[in-house]
């Protein structure tokens, strides 16, 4: 392995941890993204000094991202693969697939949280009432956002870019848009 190939693929490997995935994710799909020619898992093993059972699953799971993909060598009986050559298209899917998920869960639990703190602001005592209000308003604050990241996250998956002007006025407190 090339020096390059070293760096690029211990730099992907941090970097796709630093997301949640795994770390070989990042240095098996880095390895084959850089090689000029489809590799097999037995190539990956020798390259990155891995097992050949976490080149396997890794390689499972890769291709379960839609990330790699196995490809047909002439005279090869092994399979070989090749990474995913369009960045955009394998970032749009971990957005589509994990990050939306996840913004949803949290919307849902917020709009469960502001039900819950809207009763509690009806009653109970004074001291509630007042600690309820204030959540009213905090847990509101967040759900606007969470909302508002949804959908610029859906802008970017859909039309890759996005207007990022009302994340601004959100950020500078200058929000003037109606709650949804």
């Amino acid at each position: 392995m090339w020096r390059s190939d070293e760096l690029v693929s211990d730099a992907i490997g941090r970097l796709i941890e630093f997301w949640g995935f795994k770390r070989h994710m990042g240095r098996i799909w880095a390895v084959l993204y850089l090689s000029d020619a489809a590799l097999s898992a037995k190539d990956l093993q020798d390259r990155l000094g891995l097992s050949a059972g976490t080149v396997s699953m890794t390689l499972t799971e890769l291709a379960r991202w839609g990330v790699v993909k196995k490809v047909w060598v002439r005279g090869e009986r092994r399979d070989f693969f090749v990474a995913e050559g369009n960045l955009w298209k394998m970032i749009r899917r971990v957005f589509r697939e994990r990050e939306s998920v996840e913004v949803l869960d949290a919307i849902d639990a917020m709009e469960e949280a502001l039900e819950y703190a809207k009763q509690k602001a009806k009653s109970g005592d004074l001291v509630e009432r007042a600690r309820a209000k204030k959540q009213v308003e905090r847990i509101g604050a967040l759900l606007k956002l969470a909302k508002l990241g949804k959908r610029l996250l859906d802008a970017l998956v859909s039309q890759g870019r996005v207007d990022a002007t009302p994340l601004l006025n959100v950020v500078l407190g200058e929000s003037k848009e109606q709650d949804e």
